[in-house]
């Protein structure tokens, strides 16, 4: 179990369990069954996350320092792929955004009046969209990790906790009939959804239309209690798990037999609305940058299923044990290796095989004891050596004294 945090993140801890608190006592409003955002809307360690910022971050963010982007975009940066962000909104104004959003295609199912779900008063949906689409910037570092990919912006959710199972469930539908080919979920429940309820069906209605549905994991591990969460958990979404910088799990990602991987999701760069950039946490960031590269595959890979590109992100990711587990899933997400080992089309994944095993020792011959006619054999081989012998000594003697005999009588 990954130690808890300390210094920054342990203020980021501390943020969301407040948070996990607010959203309990909205829930109790407007219905169990309502989804959440899955992230805390915190600064990490420096208070909330403000927006627009005055300033932008220079610096390459750690999430993408462990990348190397020419090697990821050798091929493609996700053009002509439509990325759906089913979330709280995604802002237009942000320079980093503006040209990666398709508002035509976009809705609004919070507001009455509708809308083109660019209206983020929250902040969430911002980031969540930068995460997976933001536009090169000159003055910061930070960029999508599919830069060339549309985004379609749904707002679904709000800071009162508005958005439910039922809409979240109208607002997939919607995603499909845009065209969307990745879907992004940054939203949970932990309430028990059957195969057989609206938002089931409407994440089957998406993987039959191969749109690849990517969903966070959700923000209450901190006990390290297993349960699943939903949309998450339905059969055929990839399921995202957070890890820290030490490629462990972030200490409130939520644990369970169905998270597929995990992907960075402590101190997250991404974009907020209006201008620059801010930092934040959860598993709400580690779905965008994964679904950021289920867009590279789709864009790679278009005659790829949506259960392939889902192997080849769980294939390719970096393990730390030997197979699948309740924490990391198959392990942490390899972007440069999900689009450059697949000169194959991938598999289901299983464990590791590991070295192999090591050869037993070779067993010492055991020869059974002689038998009485093998013994007596051999001691007649013994018997007839020595006579041999004897008889070549004697032989030998009696030539040496009869030669010294003759010598003695020719001696005069």
């Amino acid at each position: 179990m990954p130690q808890q945090p300390s210094g920054r993140r342990a203020a980021a801890v501390r943020g969301l369990l407040l948070s996990a608190v607010l959203t309990l006592v909205a829930a109790c409003g407007t219905g169990p069954a309502a989804p959440r955002p899955a992230a805390a809307l915190t600064l990490a360690g420096a208070g909330e996350c403000t927006f627009p910022m005055k300033q932008q971050i220079a610096d390459r963010p750690w999430a993408l320092q462990r990348l190397l982007l020419d090697a990821l975009w050798a091929r493609t940066r996700g053009k002509g792929v439509r990325v759906a962000v089913i979330d709280t909104g995604v802002d237009r104004v942000n320079p980093q955004l503006g040209g990666a959003l398709d508002t035509g295609a976009g809705k609004d199912f919070v507001d009455p009046k509708g809308g083109d779900g660019t209206n983020d008063t929250v902040g969430h949906g911002t980031r969540v969209a930068g995460l997976i689409a933001a536009r090169p910037q000159a003055g910061t570092g930070f960029v999508g990790l599919a830069p060339e990919a549309t985004v379609i912006p749904i707002r679904q959710n709000d800071g009162q906790g508005n958005g439910n199972a039922a809409t979240l469930a109208q607002a997939i539908d919607h995603a499909v009939s845009k065209g969307a080919q990745v879907i992004n979920i940054s939203q949970d429940t932990d309430v028990p959804l059957s195969a057989d309820s609206e938002l089931a069906k409407a994440v089957q209605r998406a993987i039959d239309a191969k749109a690849v549905v990517v969903a966070s994991a959700g923000n209450d591990g901190l006990t390290g209690q297993k349960r699943k969460t939903y949309p998450a958990a339905f059969h055929g979404v990839l399921a995202v798990a957070a890890s820290d910088r030490n490629n462990e799990r972030a200490a409130f990602s939520q644990p369970g037999d169905f998270i597929g991987v995990a992907a960075p999701g402590v101190d997250m760069v991404s974009t907020v609305p209006g201008f620059g950039q801010c930092l934040d946490n959860g598993t709400s960031f580690s779905a965008p940058y994964v679904a950021g590269v289920a867009a590279l595959l789709r864009a790679a890979h278009p005659d790829w299923s949506v259960q392939q590109i889902v192997w080849q992100i769980e294939n390719t990711a970096e393990r730390s044990v030997n197979g699948h587990d309740d924490y990391v899933g198959w392990g942490v997400v390899d972007p440069v290796r999900a689009l450059t080992q697949d000169r194959e089309p991938p598999k289901a994944p299983v464990p590791d095989p590991g070295p192999p095993p090591a050869a037993a020792p070779r067993a010492a011959e055991l020869h059974l004891t002689e038998t009485v006619q093998e013994r007596e054999e051999r001691f007649g081989t013994y018997a007839l050596g020595t006579a041999v012998v004897l008889i070549a000594v004697i032989a030998g003697t009696a030539t040496v004294v009869r030669d010294a005999r003759a010598r003695r009588r020719r001696t005069p």
